[in-house]
């Protein structure tokens, strides 16, 4: 491909497409064993190709979609470990809670739930990364390929989105 056509260009598009979902979503089934989840991340991923097709170039396509799909991977996999979480917290004699207790703490965690999954990707992965899965910020700029510092700034903006959230919650 020559450094005059530009992934814009839908023939493009569509060529990069055919010659590189097959392998993406090989590699996505290899690495979940879901077929449903690899055909979605497939398509999100030459979705966010398009959107950012201007700023991609043809040869650089598949390193693009490889990757992308890969961190929707991981974000994929961090919100589920949210859910997890959260769905199998210690489960304590409740019979003396009130029923408004509960439905108010069902519905904060909902809320939270909700808040987390509002972030910005970037800072949902670092956040979800340092507080569910332990990562130091020095481990999460090397597995992301990124400064401990951009890190650092991630998580703080995370935070203060958070915290900007949590007042509205109550």
């Amino acid at each position: 491909m020559s450094n005059f056509t530009s992934i814009c260009e839908e023939p493009i598009f569509t060529k990069i497409f055919k010659e590189y979902a097959k392998s993406l979503h090989s590699y996505l089934y290899y690495k979940t064993g879901n077929h449903d989840l690899s055909e979605d991340l497939t398509q999100e991923a030459f979705t966010k190709l398009w959107k950012n097709c201007a700023s991609v170039i043809p040869e650089s396509a598949k390193g693009y979609v490889f990757k992308t799909a890969n961190n929707l991977l991981i974000n994929n996999h961090n919100h589920q470990k949210v859910v997890l979480k959260f769905e199998n917290l210690p489960h304590t004699d409740r019979s003396n809670e009130s029923p408004e207790f509960l439905l108010e703490e069902k519905e904060f965690k909902s809320k939270l739930e909700d808040a987390i999954a509002s972030l910005p990707e970037k800072q949902r992965l670092v956040f979800l990364m340092s507080r569910i899965d332990k990562k130091t910020y020095k481990e999460i700029a090397e597995i992301i390929g990124i400064s401990k510092q951009a890190v650092e700034k991630r998580m703080y903006n995370a935070l203060d989105s958070l915290r900007q959230i949590s007042k509205n919650i109550r």
